[in-house]
């Protein structure tokens, strides 16, 4: 790799609605979008960025081969990013893509021998990742008549019909919808999942998160406090949670939710009901059923459209986003913002306390002249950790000071 591929343009970082996930200690960045000049722009589909969380620093990949489309659902599993779905100038999309990250040049991959029944065409959609299977739920799209017919009134929501024509379908249906749909990435094979119990009402550009063998929904319906709707990936029954007279957050979407511990979720930021862009902070713990606000020391860093990993010691590592859409509501109009911010940063949310290691490792990082040369004394493997703690502090505070 030459010196260009490992640099990249920088710019191109800020980002959002793009996919991120962490692999050991990179965190690895894929599409999304900026703003600029006021026009949406898509970035590029044949490149990825890692960044080094210990020390902060970034490398850019190419990626060869058919890209896939934007306003796609990117998930990571058995060292492959695998992409479904989406929409590009000319509609939306069905398609799934995969890319394997294990190897030493990176090539898009097409779908094209898959068995079973693909779903159709959509975006805004989430998908929980368990037992090598990528399972999908809800999103935006678009239907045949026939489709929609033959589907559940209670499955599909139509918010709008146009007459057009894609392949032999002449009149289409556009809305939302809550199937739950099974890919089976050892076998190739797509299947629908008979849910039963009460399922969250469809909807997109909501948030999900797994744990254990439960898949989580929330968000992405116009309420006022966020709903939490369970799945159990085993018996596909839907719970609906209950919280009574707990306190809630406010409805939101396009935020996220990121498992912390076997019965903790955090959630952060999003678009709230009243348009505004949010940046609170909130733990659900699954076992009691309950609602905490979390102190949040990155109340300067709202959000929306950002993603949310998690990462070792427990901490929630968030990345890019749009600090500032702002979307304008009377009785008649919606209107966006003119200008939207978006974001390159990098921060950490520490959800439990940290091991006497990370401490010291912290501690030596920020403060590298104390110890002058006893820092050689370490052995090479510790040695070569501290001095990209010692790097990411010291960008950090040039970041700051700058």
């Amino acid at each position: 790799m030459d010196a260009a591929e490992r640099t990249g343009p920088v710019s191109r970082l800020e980002r959002s609605s793009h996919t991120a996930f962490l692999e050991e200690r990179a965190l690895y960045v894929w599409g999304g979008h900026q703003v600029v000049g006021g026009e949406d722009v898509m970035l590029p589909s044949d490149e990825i960025w890692l960044c080094d969380l210990d020390s902060g620093t970034w490398e850019w990949r190419r990626i060869a081969g058919e890209a896939p489309p934007v306003g796609f659902c990117g998930s990571y599993v058995n060292g492959k990013l695998y992409v479904f779905a989406g929409s590009d100038p000319v509609g939306y999309a069905s398609e799934m893509f995969s890319v394997d990250l294990a190897e030493e040049s990176y090539s898009w991959k097409k779908v094209t021998d898959a068995k079973g029944t693909t779903p159709s065409p959509r975006n805004k959609h989430s998908c929980w990742v368990h037992r090598g299977r990528l399972i999908f739920f809800g999103g935006y799209g678009c239907k045949t008549i026939g489709e929609v017919r033959n589907a559940s009134s209670s499955n599909f929501v139509v918010e709008e019909m146009s007459w057009t024509t894609v392949g032999n379908a002449l009149f289409r249906c556009w809305g939302w919808n809550n199937e739950v749909s099974v890919f089976d990435t050892l076998t190739a094979t797509w299947s629908t999942a008979n849910t039963r119990g009460p399922a969250p009402a469809p909807r997109g550009c909501h948030a999900s998160a797994l744990l254990g063998n439960k898949g989580y929904i929330s968000g992405g319906v116009e309420k006022s406090e966020l709903d939490m709707f369970c799945l159990d990936l085993e018996t596909w029954t839907w719970t609906q949670f209950d919280l009574g007279p707990s306190r809630a957050p406010l409805g939101r979407s396009m935020f996220t939710m990121t498992p912390t511990s076997d019965h903790t979720l955090f959630v952060y930021g999003g678009l709230g009901t009243d348009g505004s862009t949010l940046n609170d902070a909130w733990q659900f713990n699954t076992q009691k059923r309950e609602w905490n606000k979390m102190a949040n020391p990155h109340e300067d860093k709202p959000r929306v459209c950002h993603t949310a990993c998690l990462g070792s010691d427990d901490d929630v590592v968030v990345f890019g986003g749009i600090s500032n859409m702002c979307f304008l509501m009377d009785s008649v109009f919606i209107l966006r913002a003119p200008a939207q911010n978006h974001c390159r940063d990098v921060f950490v949310f520490q959800t439990q306390p940290y091991s006497l290691f990370r401490l010291c490792e912290d501690l030596i990082g920020r403060n590298p002249e104390r110890f002058g040369n006893h820092l050689n004394w370490l052995p090479s493997k510790v040695h070569k950790q501290i001095n990209k703690r010692v790097a990411f502090f010291s960008e950090t505070k040039a970041v700051l000071t700058a």
